[in-house]
């Protein structure tokens, strides 16, 4: 198993245009972690320009099929997407 970081590029006006996406979105994170897929997520504050989430799987096909169906990838919150292979060096593995 590897660690995966998923980087989002937010929109300027992400806060405000997440309302109606945010429900789906937040659903399929749930799914994704009761999976084991997911380990953490959320946005970064002061500016709300970015979100960070870490997966844990076989390999990044996990990340890529959930940005591929994330309404805020499909709905233009996300101006760019970044998957990362993440070596976790102290914590728990």
């Amino acid at each position: 198993m590897a660690y995966y970081v998923l980087l989002y590029d937010l929109v300027d006006d992400y806060i405000t245009r997440r309302t109606q996406f945010r429900e789906e979105h937040l659903r399929r994170a749930k799914e994704s972690l009761g999976r084991g897929e997911m380990v953490l997520a959320g946005a970064f504050a002061d500016p709300a320009d970015q979100s960070l989430l870490i997966f844990k799987s076989e390999n990044d096909s996990v990340v890529e099929q959930f940005v591929q169906n994330d309404p805020y990838v499909k709905n233009g919150l996300v101006k760019k997407w970044t998957i990362r292979t993440w070596t976790v060096v102290v914590g728990n593995t």
